[in-house]
């Protein structure tokens, strides 16, 4: 189920974005609040996120804005979750995958659905 919504082994700044939700600069400022989010960066300078980066990124999303926890609540609660063996971590690990696979099908149905506006376009212009 996981690795259907995230499928290669690094992604950009913007394809994180578009799987999370977030806009670029909200993820650049959890690089600088939240310790455990730091993407690694390519020659060019471009930030690289791995599948444990985008796995991070839906922990501090659901802390913040499902938890309703402060930055700081949440900078503290996701190092506790992950410095202990919790067995609450692997049911919040469960709802992070829910959430990447409810992410993954939205944006399938984004497409579907840009496809099927091409085909009526397509089909009013010759008809």
């Amino acid at each position: 189920m996981e690795d259907k919504a995230i499928k290669r082994l690094y992604y950009s700044i913007a394809e994180v974005s578009q799987i999370t939700g977030l806009k670029p600069y909200v993820l650049r400022f959890w690089e600088t609040e939240f310790p455990e989010l730091k993407p690694a960066k390519n020659s060019a300078g471009n930030r690289i996120y791995r599948k444990a980066d985008i796995k991070t990124v839906f922990m501090i999303k659901r802390l913040l804005y499902n938890d309703k926890y402060t930055i700081d609540g949440a900078r503290q609660r996701l190092k506790q979750l992950k410095n202990e063996n919790d067995p609450q971590l692997n049911l919040f690990f469960k709802e992070v995958k829910q959430d990447e696979l409810l992410n993954e099908i939205y944006l399938g149905l984004q497409e579907m659905l840009e496809i099927l506006n091409k085909f009526d376009r397509g089909v009013a212009q010759s008809g």
